[in-house]
């Protein structure tokens, strides 16, 4: 089947059912469904360990009866299916509360025009070719040095996906897209000591992944270079976080902004929005329009138009990640953040990785987190951590088993710089972090 086929396919199932909701007595309905196909396959120690194919696909409904709600959900796209999952969402409608801010998007917001993002770029190979490039991804990893003694394997993926949207208001939507990667993890050992890390690209085009040969590489001189690991005793010290993560500090911005922590005045950042949150050389902004972006949408999960955006603007917040349920209990609009942030980036401030080192002089560079140590509620902060100790502005050794701990309020407020190494396969562009102090736990 073509992609504009099931594009096609999934509009009638779409269709069907915001017939069968109004059928079934609902004011209101609103329904997305998505069909994908992918293949799965990981090689280890240069024998092909698993091939998976995969069909699957999904659907969920909202019908609302006045401002009552019910959703359901089923992975069955055959009409029997579909209807006895509008009946479940109208049974559960017809027994909830009234709630104010419940219903579907404003109908002014929806997109109407629907530009082709250059989402779709099958890979069309076999199982066979699939794990002839995860062969070489891995040999090149084992080749690298004799210390690379074990693998977790390198795996290739790739899918294909259909994703269309529906409501009463008739508004109806649909595209296809694709999404391919590339992965590999090895075990380096001296004496005792063993350590593991990996590397990976993934992207939307085959042809525009990193060579195999050089992501196994690079997953192997990861797990080289963090051999024979120190630990530190408890210090304040300038802190950087490597650009592979740094996103996890972009993520907390905007689980403090999200519309539902707002509302329920649980985060750090209630108020704030026209207030300098970051130092004044600062933008974050988010594309989704971007062609052939990781996270690129031309609507958002209830159908309202995607647009660049300012989130923070010469360090000030400018506003809120607002879906329609949110946006209603604050008195605002939608910002069509419904499924959350797409293609976010902070502009850096010009320094590459090795001045990053410079500027920093001493301190720690962070390559590894670990937990969940983020509260968004007081903006403390605090992760288990790996990485490097800098002296003289150049990496010295690895470190392990300790923690770096601040508040994030302060923390972004006292950002030093963002780097131009920014070239990451992430959602989330972004180079390295540094931050003139935090506190390292060790020892």
């Amino acid at each position: 089947m073509s992609d504009s086929e099931q594009i096609a396919r999934l509009k009638t199932v779409v269709e069907d059912l915001l017939h069968e909701a109004r059928r079934q007595g609902a004011d209101a309905a609103e329904a997305g469904v998505s069909a994908q196909t992918g293949l799965s396959v990981t090689v280890r120690l240069g024998e092909t360990e698993t091939i998976e194919h995969t069909s699957d696909n999904g659907l969920g409904v909202t019908v609302y009866f006045g401002q009552r709600k019910g959703s359901a959900n089923t992975t069955d796209l055959r009409p029997d299916a579909i209807r006895e999952s509008v009946a479940a969402a109208c049974r559960i409608a017809r027994y909830t509360s009234d709630d104010p801010a419940a219903g579907l998007a404003d109908p002014a917001l929806l997109a109407r025009d629907v530009p082709d993002l250059d989402l779709y770029h099958p890979w069309d190979l076999d199982a066979e070719q699939a794990a002839g490039i995860a062969r070489a991804c891995e040999d090149a990893a084992r080749g690298v040095d004799t210390r690379i003694t074990n693998s977790e394997g390198a795996t290739l993926y790739t899918q294909r996906s259909g994703f269309v949207y529906g409501n009463s208001h008739g508004f109806i939507g649909g595209y296809p897209t694709t999404r391919h990667s590339l992965s590999c993890a090895v075990i380096a050992q001296h004496g005792d000591d063993m350590q593991r890390d990996y590397w990976y690209d993934s992207g939307r085009v085959p042809g525009e992944l990193d060579d195999a040969e050089a992501i196994g590489r690079q997953a192997a001189e990861r797990a080289l270079a963090r051999l024979d690991g120190r630990k530190l005793g408890t210090r304040e010290c300038p802190v950087m976080f490597r650009a592979d993560v740094a996103p996890s500090l972009l993520r907390s911005l905007f689980g403090a902004i999200r519309g539902h922590a707002v509302y329920r005045k649980s985060t750090f950042l209630l108020d704030r929005v026209g207030a300098q949150v970051f130092p004044d050389w600062v933008d974050i902004s988010e594309d989704p329009l971007q062609p052939r972006g990781p996270a690129s949408a031309p609507f958002d999960n209830e159908g309202v138009a995607t647009r660049y955006r300012k989130l923070v603007k010469d360090g000030v917040l400018q506003g809120y990640l607002l879906d329609s349920y949110a946006a209603r209990k604050l008195g605002l609009q939608s910002t069509a953040s419904a499924g959350g942030v797409r293609n976010a980036r902070i502009a850096s401030s010009g320094q590459s990785f090795t001045e990053l080192l410079q500027t920093m002089d001493r301190g720690v560079l962070v390559t590894e987190l670990m937990g969940q140590g983020a509260n968004l509620v007081t903006g403390d902060y605090s992760r288990g951590a790996a990485g490097f100790w800098v002296e003289g502005g150049e990496i010295q050794y690895p470190v392990e088993e300790i923690t770096v701990a601040g508040n994030l309020d302060d923390m972004y407020r006292q950002l030093v710089a963002v780097g131009s190494d920014d070239a990451i396969p992430s959602s989330i562009k972004t180079g390295s972090w540094l931050f003139e102090n935090m506190t390292v736990g060790g020892d």
